[in-house]
C-alpha cells in the first residue's frame, strides 16, 4: 500500500529532527573534549616545600587565542615564579603558534598577590591555530604555612578553524586540592635523640651510685 503525503512528510520531519539532534550532540561532544587543567607536583607539601603548577591545555581544536585565570590561597602559598609556555616553536611543550613576523600578542601577564592571568592570541591571518595539548603556563610557589588551598580555575579559549571565523569556546576546567602538612621529624632525629636520653639517664645512675650518702666533717 502506497505511504500517503502525510506519512511521508512526517518520516522526514522525523529523519531531519534525528539529524539535527546528532549533530549537536556531537558538537557538544567535541567542545566539551577540550580542557584547561591545573596540575600540581604535589597534594601534600610541607611548609618551605617548593610546589609547582601547570596549568595544561588537553585535546585542543583549532584554537588561537585564550584567557586563563588561576586563584590560590595567598596565606599558603606565594608565587616567586611565573613562566608562559607560548609559542610552540620557541617553547616545544606548549602551545599557540607563532612566527617571526607575526609573534604572540600578550595583551595580559600578570601576578598578583593569589592570582595569575593570562591573556594571549596569536596573530596574523597565515598563522595557524594549535591543536594538541600543551602547557600554557608553570607556576612555582613557596609554600609558607599550612592549610588548605583549593585552586581555582577560569578559561576561555577561542578558535579558528582554517579559513573559517574566530569564535568562542568555553572548555572544562579541573584543578588539584592542596593541602599543606607539618613536616615530619626525621626517624634518624629520633633514634639520635632516644639514644641521647638513654645515655643522660646512665650517666645520672652512675652518678648517684658513686656519690656516698654520708659526709665525713674533718
Amino acid at each position: 500500500m502506497a505511504k500517503s503525503a502525510k506519512q511521508v512528510s512526517v518520516i522526514v520531519l522525523m529523519t531531519l529532527f534525528i539529524s539535527i539532534v546528532s549533530i549537536s550532540a556531537l558538537q557538544v561532544a567535541s567542545a566539551q573534549g577540550v580542557a584547561v587543567k591545573a596540575e600540581a607536583s604535589a597534594s601534600q607539601p610541607k611548609v618551605g616545600d617548593t610546589l609547582t603548577v601547570n596549568i595544561k591545555l588537553a585535546n585542543a581544536q583549532d584554537i588561537y587565542g585564550l584567557d586563563v585565570t588561576l586563584d590560590w590561597n595567598p596565606q599558603v602559598l606565594t608565587a616567586i615564579s611565573v613562566t608562559p609556555q607560548l609559542g610552540v616553536e620557541s617553547n616545544p611543550q606548549g602551545v599557540l603558534h607563532e612566527s617571526q613576523t607575526y609573534p604572540i600578542d600578550v595583551e595580559d601577564n600578570t601576578q598578583t598577590a593569589g592570582q595569575y592571568h593570562l591573556l594571549a592570541t596569536s596573530t596574523g591571518a597565515s598563522t595557524p591555530s594549535f591543536s594538541g595539548s600543551g602547557t600554557i603556563a608553570v607556576i612555582q610557589f613557596n609554600v609558607t604555612s599550612l592549610g588548605d588551598t583549593g585552586l581555582a580555575l577560569d578559561a576561555e579559549l577561542s578558535q579558528r578553524p582554517s579559513g573559517g571565523q574566530v569564535s568562542l569556546v568555553t572548555p572544562s576546567t579541573s584543578v588539584d586540592t592542596i593541602n599543606v602538612v607539618i613536616p615530619e621529624f626525621p626517624a634518624v632525629a629520633l633514634v639520635f635523640v632516644a639514644l641521647a636520653a638513654v645515655s643522660v639517664m646512665l650517666a645520672a645512675a652512675k652518678l648517684r651510685k658513686n656519690v656516698s650518702p654520708n659526709f665525713t666533717r674533718v
